[in-house]
């Protein structure tokens, strides 16, 4: 089987990413997760030029099992897809509890400008100037005017340290 890679290339590049992850799996032979239409393209072209003009020779393959014994390898699996939250999307009861933060309750003080700043620990975010802010990042970028890292601008470092 000879693979024309130029048709190959403009019919797949012709298809919508759905058709692609189902071209993939036939391809592969295993599902896949990614839904970026370049790198589909590219493995499916890459599987298929392997099928028909042949896959790495044998040493080529003891040289890669040499190069992959000596690398740092993942020690944890990727998730499957839906299996909870993510570092980008965690859950509420995840984003409630931050060991760098004091208890519930407790006050921040910071001097900044010549102006004793005051904020307010709440179960649900943080109270300053009576307004009411998500996170401690939303309430330095108020009293700065700029995007400011909330645990840096409050000299939070560890676990419940008061500044």
């Amino acid at each position: 089987m000879h693979v024309n890679v130029a048709k190959e290339v403009a019919a797949l590049e012709a298809m919508t990413v759905a058709e692609l992850r189902v071209r993939y799996s036939q391809v592969l032979g295993e599902a896949t997760r990614v839904r970026h239409k370049t790198w589909l393209v590219r493995r499916i072209v890459w599987r298929l030029q392997a099928l028909s003009e042949g896959d790495l020779s044998e040493r080529a393959r003891r040289r890669a099992a040499e190069l992959a014994n000596d690398a740092d390898l993942r020690l944890i699996p990727p998730r499957p897809a839906g299996s909870g939250p993510t570092n980008k999307h965690q859950s509420a009861k995840q984003a409630q509890y931050d060991p760098r933060l004091p208890a519930v309750g407790q006050m921040l003080r910071r001097l900044y400008k010549g102006r004793l700043l005051h904020v307010r620990i709440l179960p649900q975010g943080f109270e300053f100037e009576g307004a009411m802010y998500r996170s401690l990042s939303a309430v330095a970028k108020a009293i700065t005017g700029s995007h400011t890292n909330g645990f840096l601008f409050f000299r939070l470092r560890g676990q419940g340290d008061t500044p």
